[in-house]
C-alpha cells in the first residue's frame, strides 16, 4: 500500500441537529433528507478541485489543494444547501470546519495531526458557520483574507499553544461581519463583564482575554464534566461584544437554570448566560443532576 505525504487543506461539513430532525420527521424521511443533503455536499468537492475521502452519516470529509478551494468549496455548501432547501419547510444548516497542513496519505484516507485540528475546529464550529485557523488564513489571498474574522482561541490534546479560529463570512448579509467592523467605541459594553464558573471547587474566568471555552467529557476540555450524559466536546461559552454566550453542540443537549428559576434547553442552539444560575451538561434540572457548573456574570 503506497503511502506518502502531502500538504492539503482538509474539511469536515456536517448537518447540524440531524438526531432532532429524524425525531420530528421518522426514520425513513429523515434518511431521504440526510442523503440528499449530503450529496449536495459531494458535489461541490470536485467542482472545487477536491477528493471526498468518506462519508460518516451526516458528514463528509474531504480534501483541497489548498486553502482557496477549501474556502470556495465551503461557502458553495452552505449556498447551495441552503437554495435548495432539502428539508422543504423544515431548515437544514450545515457546520463547516477546515485547516490546512501536511498529511499521510494512505489507502485513499488521509492522516496526522493537520486531520485531527481540522476535525476538532469542526466540532466546535456552530449551525450555518464555517471556520477555519491562522495557518489557513495565512495561505489566502488577499480578496478571500477579507471574508474572515478572528472568533476565539482554543487549544488542542496534546498541543501546548493555543490556536486562533476565524469564521468564514458566506452571506451577503452576514450581521456579525458587521459588527465586527464597529469601532471599539461603538461596541457595547467591550472589556467590561466578566464570567465566574465553578465546578467541582474550581473556578474558571472568562473575560476580554480568555474569550472562550469547552466544557465536556473529553480530556481536552477546559471544564471536563464527569458524566456519562455528556458528549466529549459537549458545549462552549463565548466572549461576545460583552455578553457570554453558551452555544451547544451535544447529543443530550444543555439546560441553564438562572437565578429566577427559568430553565432554557439547547439542543444545538445557543443562549446568553445572564446574572447567576447553573448549567447541566445531558441532563434535565427534573432529573436532579449532581454535576452542575454554577455561574456568575459580574
Amino acid at each position: 500500500m503506497t503511502r506518502e505525504t502531502a500538504s492539503l487543506a482538509i474539511l469536515f461539513a456536517d448537518i447540524s441537529g440531524s438526531t432532532v430532525l429524524y425525531d420530528k420527521l421518522g426514520d425513513e424521511h429523515a434518511s431521504a433528507v440526510v442523503a440528499k443533503c449530503v450529496a449536495i455536499m459531494a458535489a461541490e468537492v470536485p467542482a472545487h478541485q477536491g477528493t471526498l475521502i468518506k462519508t460518516i452519516g451526516d458528514e463528509i470529509m474531504c480534501t483541497f489543494p489548498g486553502a482557496a478551494e477549501a474556502l470556495r468549496a465551503a461557502c458553495r455548501m452552505q449556498l447551495a444547501v441552503t437554495a435548495a432547501k432539502p428539508g422543504g419547510n423544515i431548515p437544514i444548516y450545515l457546520h463547516i470546519g477546515f485547516h490546512c497542513g501536511n498529511v499521510i496519505c494512505e489507502g485513499g484516507d488521509v492522516f496526522g495531526d493537520a486531520v485531527n485540528i481540522a476535525a476538532r475546529v469542526a466540532e466546535m464550529t456552530r449551525a450555518r458557520e464555517i471556520t477555519t485557523t491562522q495557518a489557513t488564513v495565512d495561505l489566502l489571498p488577499p480578496d478571500l483574507k477579507s471574508q474572515v474574522r478572528p472568533i476565539f482561541r482554543t487549544g488542542l490534546k496534546g498541543k501546548q499553544e493555543a490556536f486562533d479560529v476565524f469564521r468564514v463570512v458566506w452571506e451577503a448579509d452576514d450581521t456579525l461581519s458587521t459588527r465586527v467592523g464597529l469601532s471599539l467605541e461603538r461596541r457595547p459594553h467591550e472589556g467590561r463583564a466578566e464570567l465566574w464558573l465553578q465546578y467541582q471547587g474550581r473556578s474558571y474566568k472568562l473575560d476580554e482575554q480568555r474569550r472562550s471555552l469547552v466544557l465536556g467529557r473529553g480530556q481536552d476540555c477546559e471544564i471536563m464534566i464527569c458524566h456519562n450524559l455528556a458528549s466529549r466536546q459537549h458545549a462552549r461559552i463565548e466572549y461576545r461584544f460583552g455578553k457570554f454566550v453558551l452555544i451547544d453542540h451535544s447529543v443530550n443537549g444543555s439546560y441553564i437554570r438562572f437565578k429566577d428559576g427559568q430553565v432554557v434547553g439547547l439542543a444545538h442552539e445557543e443562549a446568553i448566560l445572564h446574572g447567576a444560575g447553573a448549567i447541566s451538561l445531558g441532563q434535565p434540572f427534573s432529573e436532579g443532576p449532581a454535576e452542575l457548573v454554577e455561574y456568575q456574570v459580574r
